[in-house]
This record gives structure tokens, C-alpha cells and sequence, in this order.
């Protein structure tokens, strides 16, 4: 059987947008304090963290993969201070990547991607491969803040793909 690649991206999409969401909601729940507060995790805070995400993966892979350009931003960059507006951003940017990865032809998957590093190093690296790392990174962001949130006492969402996977698409 051969694995079709529209398939298989358009799920990990759904899969990121999905625990996205279900994060998000959890994390509304955090006091402002606890929320900007440095607990221990890669980018210091919740709010550290969900920053990077923003920027790594919309404001850098997503224009790496759909416009061609690398915009030079540094991955702990504070694109967006306001805790509503990244919230309402990162829902927002994690709803795009299904319609990208549907628009390209089955080739793509293929060939390979060649950007500029944050460091401003030229790369060419394997398209899917590449694109896994995506959705890899925000699942692993994903579960430093449900530690961080199981450390603050906040109940966390279940973010296993197999759950997305038994509800209806």
C-alpha cells in the first residue's frame, strides 16, 4: 500500500491544529502571573513557549514552505506580547497549514526545501522530513506546557493523536 502524502500531512495538520486548541483552552485557565512566570521550560515561561511557537512555526516554516522566503527572526523572539492576540494567532495559524499541504502537487512531498537558517546558513533538506519536524516541534512544545500546567495544578487535555483520531474529521 502506498502511504498518500495528502493523506497523511492533512492529518498531522488536523492533529496540529486540533491539540492546539485543546492546549489553548487549557491554558486560559492559567493566572496572568503563573502564565508569564519562568517555569523551568525551554523559552522560561508558558507564554515564552506558545511566543515560539508562533514564530517557529508560522512566521518562520510556514513562510519557508509557502512563500519560499526565510524571514530573520531569532526563535525567542516576542512577536506577540498580548496574551489574547497569540492565542487568537496561533489558532488562526494552525488552521492554515491543511490547505497549504492540500494545494501542493504529490511531487512536492518529494523533492526537497531549501531555506535560510536563523542564523542565516543555507539549508536544503527533504520536504517531508522537513514538514514532520514541523508538526514534531509543536507536539513537543505542546508537552512542555502540559507539565508546566500539570505543575501549576491545572488539569491538562489530552492531546494523543489517537483521541483527535476517533473523532469525527
Amino acid at each position: 500500500m502506498t502511504m498518500n502524502p495528502h493523506v497523511h500531512f492533512g492529518t498531522l495538520a488536523r492533529y496540529n491544529a486540533w491539540a492546539t486548541v485543546r492546549l489553548l483552552n487549557a491554558v486560559a485557565a492559567v493566572a496572568d502571573a503563573d502564565y508569564r512566570r519562568d517555569v523551568g521550560l525551554f523559552f522560561n515561561s508558558i507564554h515564552g513557549t506558545l511566543n515560539h511557537l508562533l514564530v517557529g512555526e508560522h512566521l518562520l516554516w510556514f513562510r519557508r514552505f509557502d512563500e519560499g522566503i526565510s524571514p530573520q527572526l531569532a526563535l525567542d523572539d516576542e512577536a506577540e506580547p498580548d496574551r489574547v492576540r497569540l492565542d487568537t494567532r496561533l489558532r488562526e495559524g494552525s488552521v492554515r497549514w491543511a490547505a497549504l499541504i492540500q494545494s501542493w502537487p504529490a511531487e512536492r512531498f518529494d523533492g526537497v526545501l531549501s531555506y535560510t537558517t536563523t542564523r542565516g546558513e543555507p539549508v536544503t533538506l527533504p520536504c517531508a522530513a522537513t514538514l514532520t519536524h514541523v508538526f514534531n516541534h509543536g507536539t513537543h512544545h505542546r508537552g512542555q506546557i502540559t507539565a508546566a500546567l500539570t505543575g501549576l495544578g491545572i488539569a491538562c487535555p489530552v492531546l494523543d493523536l489517537v483521541y483527535m483520531l476517533r473523532e469525527p474529521a
